[in-house]
């Protein structure tokens, strides 16, 4: 895994001014437009995708990536053109797309064939658009932008392109219309806590008196794209993307919420917009006498009082990294040590930064991606706990029980880092200190021992700064198992006093 490099110096051209600072960006996701077509489009089952490549280049957006993401085996409706190195240097793609579209007809007359662009064709500007559009029937081509887009882009563009494509219609009758109808937008492979998160919010929407339409693309077909216009409000599921094609339905939209206060104004508002505000506020007011009843419960037991003292920090998509820090920092009090949102924002923290800033001090939890666990791994990280809140990272959520949105989100949100912290505190009970104390007797002698030892004031505030990078939940305990550590190296080393140096070899062994 590598990591950031940033503020290269570039030479100056010959009387012209110096170039802009080049932020390469490393440890992302290696996802792209493409893998965004993908795992859209493939979660309608009445799609069969083409991407224009070689055989092997679909095997991690199909098989390995959703393995151990979604718990997928195998994205089926997909295949390959099979690109090989004459179709590259000498004939072009276009002989092997048409031969797999001939195929994929003959094997499923029943589905809709697409053809994708791939980072491999899009290098040698294979475009199919023009020729696959006079196929009898047409086949649509959708360029992915494999090579210039982010997954995110692309997402929002695949939702939009599909509505454009296949939504569209003119004869959506009012009998069709529903006024409590709500579309849910966003939902695909790929995307972390999906199905907790999508449970959640479907019990939101009728709890507030409205009744779930559509949830594009997951568990809709292509045949379904034209009841996105029956909805009477949409429900994006990600801040990411799905607000363009949100916007294109022309129908008012909310965000799902993460937070207490979000979500209660998210059912609110939809049901000022369903007129069904007074099941909305029933709604509200039954859940806080049930599924919030355990947030007062642990408010008041005597691990609250840690909550304005413990720090956090976030680095994950934008939905989670905004919506951890509205509960958890906003609503819960706790110190927000530092977040970073994907796509980032201006002024947020790159991966080098977030890296340099782990191992110079590790907050007490830690939501974020396979990145941030591996810098917690290289600083040695003890005094903490990381909890996944992002791809990439071996992580399936499957299991409807692990929501971060709406009300249940909070109480599983809070009960885990509840649990969390008990691990923590437990880390540090006395049992190494006894083992501590075991170690001295054996290596003390007549003449040295740790009762004898000298701290020196500067050994004393080298210790401290050591302990700056511990979380304050845990320092107390932390400071007498690094003592003991510092003391038992003093000893077996025939020391009378304990010395800034002393202190930097102990902890460093």
């Amino acid at each position: 895994m590598m990591t950031d490099v940033t503020d290269l110096t570039n030479p100056v051209p010959a009387g012209g001014k110096p170039h802009a600072p080049i932020e390469l960006i490393r440890d992302l996701e290696s996802t792209s437009g493409y893998w965004a077509a993908v795992w859209t489009m493939c979660a309608l089952p009445d799609v069969h995708l083409i991407c224009d490549a070689p055989i092997g280049c679909f095997n991690l957006v199909a098989t390995a990536v959703p393995d151990y993401t979604d718990a997928i085996p195998h994205i089926h409706n997909i295949t390959p053109s099979v690109m090989r190195e004459q179709e590259v240097t000498m004939l072009g793609t276009a002989g092997a797309v048409r031969k797999a579209v001939e195929a994929l007809r003959q094997r499923h007359p029943d589905k809709q064939l697409i053809v994708v662009s791939t980072a491999e064709s899009e290098m040698i500007s294979a475009d199919h658009g023009d020729w696959l559009s006079k196929l009898d029937p047409p086949v649509p081509f959708f360029w992915s932008r494999s090579l210039e887009g982010d997954e995110w882009e692309g997402r929002d563009r695949v939702l939009l392109w599909l509505w454009q494509n296949f939504g569209r219609r003119a004869d959506v009758r009012a009998s069709e219309r529903s006024s409590v109808a709500v579309n849910i937008i966003g939902p695909t492979y790929g995307c972390f806590n999906s199905p907790s998160d999508l449970h959640e919010v479907k019990r939101l929407i009728e709890g507030a008196g409205g009744k779930v339409n559509l949830v594009y693309p997951m568990e809709a077909t292509l045949k379904d794209t034209p009841r996105l216009a029956e909805s009477a409000v949409n429900v994006v599921m990600y801040r990411e993307f799905g607000e363009a094609l949100a916007k294109e339905l022309g129908k008012p939209y909310l965000f799902a919420p993460i937070g207490i206060r979000e979500t209660t104004d998210f059912i609110r508002q939809l049901g000022d917009w369903l007129g069904t505000s007074e099941q909305a506020d029933a709604f509200i007011a039954r859940e806080k006498q049930t599924t919030l009843a355990p947030l007062w419960d642990l408010w008041r037991g005597p691990q609250g009082d840690w909550f304005a003292t413990t720090e956090f920090a976030v680095v994950a998509g934008r939905t989670y990294t905004e919506g951890l820090v509205r509960l958890l920092a906003d609503e819960l009090g706790m110190k927000l040590q530092f977040a970073s949102g994907r796509p980032r924002l201006p002024g947020e923290m790159n991966n080098i930064q977030i890296r340099e800033a782990l191992h110079k001090k590790q907050p007490a939890f830690m939501f974020g991606s396979l990145n941030e666990k591996i810098y917690l791994t290289e600083a040695q990280a003890k005094a903490m706990h990381f909890v996944p809140a992002a791809f990439p990272g071996a992580v399936v959520r499957r299991a409807l029980g692990t929501p971060f949105m709406g009300y249940s989100g909070v109480i599983y949100i809070v009960q885990e880092m509840v649990n969390r912290y008990y691990d923590l505190v437990f880390n540090f009970l006395p049992f190494d200190n006894v083992a501590a104390a075991g170690q001295l007797k054996e290596v003390a002698n007549p003449l040295t021992s740790a009762s004898r030892l000298v701290w020196s004031e500067a050994a004393r505030s080298r210790l401290d700064q050591q302990l700056e990078s511990i979380p304050w939940i845990s320092r107390i305990s932390a400071s007498r198992e690094l003592r003991a550590q510092v003391e038992i190296y003093a000893v077996k080393h025939n020391l009378r006093e304990v010395t800034p140096e002393v202190v930097e070899r102990a902890l460093a062994g």
